[in-house]
């Protein structure tokens, strides 16, 4: 169940991230993408040509909307928090095909596919935008 509060939203954001510090970066980046799959949907949230606009993560669990861009942004978020390299780098990108993946070690492991699930290949076209975390403070 997703946690109703913010305070608790973030209890459990930081709980996700201390887990998968030290955990493989397959499994880490499982239990991140399954995470994440696990907020509540709302279509249109989010829009690429707004991108100065976008939430910081913080904000992002504080409004508690999320469409596939918000989800990841959310995994992208979480990701660079961790500071491994061994998933960098990770940047959001959007498809031709409409699809918002995060790509993480060059591509190693897509996650925002599906909640089950990391792909390796980018499954539904070729890369139109992307967005690169810039250092959080």
């Amino acid at each position: 169940m997703w946690p109703q509060t913010f305070d608790a939203r973030l209890a459990c954001w930081n709980f996700l991230r201390r887990q998968c510090q030290a955990m493989p970066p397959e499994r880490a980046l499982a239990r991140i993408n399954d995470w994440w799959f696990r907020t509540p949907w709302q279509p249109y949230y989010l829009h690429w040509d707004d991108q100065l606009n976008w939430p910081d993560p913080w904000q992002l669990l504080s409004d508690n909307i999320y469409c596939e861009v918000a989800r990841g942004l959310g995994i992208l978020y979480t990701i660079t928090l961790l500071d491994r390299a061994d998933m960098a780098p990770t940047q959001l990108v959007l498809t031709d095909s409409g699809r918002n993946l995060v790509l993480v070690a060059k591509e190693k492991y897509i996650l925002n596919w599906d909640a089950a699930s990391i792909v390796n290949t980018i499954q539904s076209g070729t890369i139109q935008q992307q967005y690169q975390q810039p250092l959080i403070a």
